[in-house]
C-alpha cells in the first residue's frame, strides 16, 4: 500500500512511538512544520530525549540532514515492500553512529569533498544546486545502516524504562 507523501512522516513517528510505547517508553510527538525534533521521549527519573524521525517506502532517504545537540537520536522507519497491515523495518542511530556513517561517506566519495558543518550535516563542496550554493544532506539506504536495524536498547539505555502501573 502506498503512503501519500503527506504522512509518510506523520505515519513514521507515530510508528515509533507506537514501538516505544510497547517498551515502556513514553514518547510524545511534537506537532508543526518547522521543527528539529518528532518526538520527546521521557524516561525514568525524567530523562528526557529527542528522536528525529525518517520515513520512506521508495529505495532510500533522500537528503538526509541528520542530527546534532545533547540527547538526540534519529530513527529510520522503512515502508517499503510492506502491506498495509505489516510493520516497518527500524533503524535506530546514535549521534557517533551517524557521524560514523557520514565519515564513511567522505572516505567513498574523497573526490566529491564532503565536509561537515556545525550541525553535521554533509556538505557536498563540488555539487552546486541550483541557487549556486553546495548541496546539502545525503541520501541513506537500508544496506547503509543494517547494523542499526532494531536496536531499540540504544533507546531504552539512554532513557530507561518506565516501570509498568500493575493497578491498571
Amino acid at each position: 500500500m502506498k503512503i501519500s507523501k503527506s504522512t509518510l512522516g506523520l505515519a513514521a513517528e507515530f510508528a515509533v512511538a507506537s514501538e516505544l510505547g510497547r517498551r515502556n517508553i513514553y514518547a510524545q510527538p511534537t506537532l508543526g512544520l518547522q521543527k528539529r525534533t518528532d518526538l520527546l521521549i521521557f524516561g525514568a527519573e525524567n530523562k528526557l530525549l529527542k528522536l528525529e524521525v525518517k520515513g520512506k517506502q521508495g529505495k532510500d532517504w533522500p537528503n538526509c540532514k541528520g542530527i546534532y545537540g545533547d540527547n538526540v537520536m534519529l530513527v529510520f522507519v522503512d515502508f517499503a515492500g510492506k502491506g498495509e497491515f505489516e510493520r516497518p523495518d527500524f533503524y535506530i542511530l546514535t549521534i557517533q553512529d551517524w557521524l560514523d556513517l557520514v565519515k564513511e561517506a567522505i572516505v567513498k566519495y574523497s573526490e566529491k569533498k564532503i565536509t561537515l558543518d556545525e550541525r553535521n550535516v554533509p556538505i557536498w563542496t563540488t555539487q552546486i544546486n541550483a541557487r549556486g550554493q553546495p548541496y546539502r544532506g545525503i541520501g541513506i539506504s537500508p544496506g547503509q545502516i543494517q547494523k542499526h536495524k532494531e536496536q531499540w536498547n540504544k533507546i531504552i539505555e539512554l532513557v530507561g524504562q518506565i516501570k509498568p502501573d500493575n493497578n491498571r
